[in-house]
C-alpha cells in the first residue's frame, strides 16, 4: 500500500497506560471528527470515550486491521491550546496520552452511558410558556403567573404553589419553562486601602495585562496577598477577561471563595475533587461557555477550558498538594505557567514561603519579583524564640505551659502545631521490646486511642489494639512519643477551663467540620488549637497570639535533600498565624537541638535568607533546581522483580549527559505490601533529560520485565 493509498485516520487519546495514540476510521458515512473531539470507540472488547488528538494516514506497516470510530459525541469540544498543553505535559511529565481524556474532560464527560446531569437550580419562562393557552391546566397558569416577574429557584416555586414535580417536569417537556442556573452575585464591596508595596505589585500586573509575564509575589504573613490578587483580578473582569485562581487545598477554598465574590461582586466557580459530578461538569460547561468569569479551583483546574482568560494566579505556590501523586505527575504550578505562556496572559505566584525553584527563577531572570515586606495594618511580625528541651521531662514543656498561660490570661488564643497523627506513633513491651509494625510497610502502626486501634498512615492498614504483647503476653505495653491526639489530651488536663480544639483528618472527618471550627475561632474567644498541616496553610486567625512548633527534630535529619526547605517553609507558616490581629504575637520553637545551623538560621525570622542559603548550598551541589531529576520508580511483590526492571531499563536510559544511579531502595523500601526501588536520572540539561525519556518509554513498555513490576517516571519529584 502506498502512502497515498493509506486510509485517512483519527488519532484518539484512549484511557489507557500505553504510550500511543490509536488510529481509527471515520464513523460510517462521516467525515473524520476534528481534533479535540469527544469520541466513542471500540478498544478490546470494551467501548470506551476518548479524545481525537490529530488526524493523519494509517501506518500501512502496522499489520492490523483498523476499526471506525463508533459515534462522534462531541465534535471539537477541546481547543488548540488545550491539546498543546496535554501534549507537551505527556512528553514532559513521561505519561501516557490516554492521561489526557482524565485531565481534560470531567467524569461525567468520561463515561460511556449518558451522565444525566442535575437539573439547574432555578427556572425561567420561554416565550411558548409566555404565550401558552393555559385556561385547562390551573397548575400550570399558577406557575407561570409567578414566574412572569423572572427566574425563580425550583424548590421554592414549588414549595410556595403546592405543585408537584411533574407538573414542571411537565411545562420543560412541552418547552414552556426551561432551566436555568442563579447567579445570586453580591454586590461588590471595596477592600481595605492597598499600602505602597501592594500598589506596586498590582500596578506591575496590569502594564502585563496583554502579554505573558510570569510574576512572584513574596509575601511575609499577613502582608496582603489576596488584597493584590483581587485587586488585580478586579481591573481582569472589567476587560471582560476569565481569571483563574488556583489554591492548594480544598479546606483553604470556603474562606477564600468568600473574600473573592465580596470583593469582586462575581460568582465564584469551584473545581475540585470533593464536588459531586453534576458541580464539576456545571463548572466545566460554565468555564468553557465564559460564563464563569472567576474560577477557584485545586490542581486540576489549570487544565479547564477558558476561552477569554486574562489572568492566572497560584496561592501557597510551594504547596507540595500542586503535585499530583499518581497517574499523570504533573505539577500544577508549572503547568499553570505554561497555561499562561500558551494563552498569553499574566500569572503571579504567591507565597510568604517561596519555593526554591521560584526563587530560582527570580535568579536567573526567568520571574520578576514582586515583594511585600511588611504586615499589612497595624499588625506587626511575631517576636521568635526557640525552647531548648534538652533535659525537659516528656509532656508539655515547662517554658510552652508558662508562655500558654500568659497569653490566654491576656484573651488571646495559642495554635501548637504536631505534624504527627494519632496518640502516639509507637506501641512497644516494656517486657520483650516487641513493637506494632505494618506487616505491609516498613513503618510502625501509629496508636490511636480514640478508636482503640493501631493504624498505618501509609497503607491504610488497621487492627485492633492487642490487649497484651503478641510474643509475651506481657500486659505491658506502652506508648512512645506523641501524636495530635496525645498533645490534646495533655493540654485538655493542663488547662481544663479551655476549649480545646484539635485539627487532624481524624478530628475532621465531616465535610464542612474545618469551615464550622474557623469560623468559630475567628470569633475571638480564647482557645487552643492542636493540629497537623491542616492549620500551618494559609489560615487567617486574628485572635491567636501564640504560635508554637514541637518536635522538629525529626526533619532535621531526613535523607531528603529537600527537608530543610519543607522545614523552613512549614516553621515560617506556623509562625505567621500568630499577631495577625490588632495585637503583638509570639512564635516558640521547640528542639533538642538548639544548635542546629538550620534551627539558628531559621530562629532569626528571616525565611527569604534562610531559602536564598539553601538555594545556594543546591546549586553547589548541583541538585534541584540547579539541575534537573527524574526517578524511575517500580515496585513488586517480590524485590527481584522491580530491580530486574531497572537494571535493564538503567541501560537503555543512559546515554550522553544523563547520569543513572540505581537502582536504589525507596526512602521507605516496602509499603503497601510492595518492594520499591528507583533509578535516580539526572542531567544539567531538562531538555536532554526529557528527550531521552521520551525516546526510550515505549521500548520500556515493550520490555518483558515491565510486565512483572508496576513503574512510572516521576519527573521534578518533590518525595524521594
Amino acid at each position: 500500500m502506498t502512502r497515498a493509498a493509506a486510509p485517512a485516520v483519527a488519532r484518539v487519546a484512549v484511557p489507557v497506560p500505553l504510550p500511543r495514540l490509536f488510529d481509527y476510521l471515520a464513523p460510517a458515512g462521516q467525515s473524520l471528527p476534528p481534533a479535540g473531539s469527544r469520541v466513542l470507540v471500540p478498544f478490546g472488547r470494551r467501548r470506551v470515550v476518548g479524545l481525537v488528538m490529530d488526524q493523519g494516514h494509517a501506518d500501512p506497516a502496522a499489520g492490523h486491521t483498523l476499526k471506525p470510530i463508533e459515534r462522534v459525541l462531541d465534535p471539537g469540544l477541546i481547543a488548540a491550546g488545550q491539546l498543546e498543553l496535554i501534549d507537551w505535559c505527556a512528553r514532559y511529565y513521561a505519561f501516557a496520552p490516554g492521561e489526557a481524556v482524565n485531565l481534560l474532560l470531567p467524569g461525567a464527560l468520561r463515561r460511556v452511558r449518558a451522565f444525566r446531569a442535575p437539573a439547574p437550580a432555578g427556572v425561567a419562562l420561554t416565550e411558548a410558556g409566555r404565550d401558552a393557552e393555559l385556561s385547562r391546566a390551573p397548575r400550570q397558569a399558577e406557575l407561570r403567573e409567578r414566574l412572569l416577574e423572572g427566574p425563580l429557584e425550583r424548590d421554592k416555586l414549588l414549595a410556595d404553589t403546592g405543585a408537584g414535580s411533574d407538573v414542571l417536569r411537565r411545562m420543560e417537556r412541552q418547552g414552556l419553562v426551561r432551566g436555568v442556573e442563579l447567579e445570586q452575585l453580591p454586590a461588590a464591596r471595596p477592600g481595605p486601602e492597598l499600602n505602597a508595596e501592594q500598589r506596586a505589585a498590582v500596578a506591575a500586573v496590569l502594564r502585563r495585562r496583554r502579554r505573558f509575564a510570569p510574576m512572584l509575589l513574596a509575601g511575609v504573613t499577613g502582608s496582603g496577598k489576596t488584597e493584590v490578587y483581587l485587586a488585580a483580578a478586579r481591573r481582569i473582569l472589567d476587560m471582560n477577561r476569565q481569571v483563574l485562581i488556583l489554591a492548594p487545598e480544598i479546606g483553604l477554598t470556603p474562606q477564600l471563595v468568600r473574600r473573592i465574590e465580596a470583593r469582586l461582586g462575581e460568582a465564584a466557580w469551584l473545581y475540585h475533587s470533593d464536588l459531586s459530578e453534576g458541580e464539576r461538569l456545571a463548572t466545566w460547561q460554565a468555564a468553557r461557555a465564559g460564563r464563569a468569569r472567576v474560577v477557584v479551583a485545586t490542581r486540576s483546574g489549570v487544565f479547564l477550558p477558558l476561552p477569554d482568560p486574562g489572568l492566572i494566579i497560584v496561592d501557597e505556590e510551594h504547596d507540595s498538594s500542586f503535585k499530583q501523586a499518581e497517574g499523570a505527575r504533573y505539577h500544577g504550578r508549572d503547568v499553570a505557567v505554561l497555561r499562561a505562556r500558551l494563552a498569553g496572559v499574566p500569572i503571579l505566584l504567591g507565597s510568604a514561603t517561596p519555593s526554591l525553584e521560584s526563587l530560582h527563577n527570580v535568579e536567573r531572570d526567568r520571574y520578576e519579583l514582586l515583594e511585600l515586606p511588611r504586615r499589612a495594618g497595624a499588625a506587626r511580625q511575631p517576636r521568635w524564640r526557640i525552647l531548648d528541651q534538652r533535659g525537659s521531662p516528656a509532656g508539655l514543656d515547662a517554658g510552652l505551659i508558662e508562655a500558654m498561660q500568659r497569653h490566654l490570661d491576656e484573651g488571646g488564643q495559642v495554635l501548637l502545631y504536631r505534624n504527627r497523627r494519632g496518640y502516639a506513633p509507637v506501641l512497644m513491651c516494656s517486657e520483650c521490646g516487641w513493637q506494632a509494625d505494618c506487616q505491609r510497610c516498613d513503618a510502625h502502626l501509629t496508636f490511636h486511642r480514640a478508636g482503640k486501634n493501631l493504624q498505618c498512615h501509609h497503607c491504610g492498614s488497621q487492627r485492633p489494639q492487642p490487649p497484651r504483647c503478641p510474643e509475651c503476653a506481657s500486659p505491658g505495653l506502652i506508648a512512645l512519643g506523641a501524636g495530635t491526639e496525645r498533645l490534646e489530651e495533655a493540654v485538655r488536663e493542663r488547662f481544663p477551663d479551655v476549649p480545646v480544639h484539635r485539627v487532624d483528618r481524624d478530628a475532621m472527618g465531616g465535610k464542612h467540620d474545618f469551615e464550622r471550627l474557623l469560623e468559630q475561632v475567628r470569633g475571638g474567644e480564647p482557645c487552643i488549637l492542636v493540629g497537623t498541616q491542616m492549620l500551618a496553610k494559609g489560615h487567617h486567625l486574628p485572635g491567636v497570639t501564640l504560635a508554637a512548633v514541637l518536635d522538629v527534630d525529626q526533619a532535621l535529619f531526613s535523607a531528603d535533600f529537600r527537608a530543610p526547605e519543607r522545614l523552613g517553609q512549614t516553621v515560617a507558616q506556623v509562625a505567621g498565624r500568630a499577631g495577625r490581629g490588632d495585637r503583638a504575637g509570639e512564635f516558640l520553637l521547640l528542639t533538642r537541638h538548639p544548635e542546629h545551623p538550620l534551627l539558628e538560621a531559621l530562629g532569626r525570622g528571616d525565611y527569604r535568607s534562610y531559602a536564598w542559603a539553601l538555594l545556594e548550598e543546591r546549586v553547589q551541589a548541583q541538585l534541584p533546581p540547579a539541575s534537573a531529576l527524574a526517578l524511575l520508580r517500580a515496585e513488586a511483590h517480590e524485590a527481584a522483580a522491580a530491580r530486574d526492571f531497572l537494571r535493564a531499563a538503567s541501560g537503555r536510559l543512559a546515554g550522553r549527559g544523563i547520569d543513572v544511579i540505581g537502582p536504589l531502595p525507596a526512602i521507605m523500601s516496602r509499603r503497601g505490601g510492595y518492594w520499591r526501588f528507583q533509578l535516580w536520572l539526572q542531567a544539567e540539561s531538562r531538555a536532554a533529560l526529557v528527550n531521552r525519556i521520551s525516546a526510550c518509554l515505549p521500548a520500556l513498555h515493550d520490555m518483558d520485565s515491565a510486565r512483572r513490576a508496576r513503574w512510572h517516571f516521576d519527573v521534578d519529584p518533590l518525595e524521594l
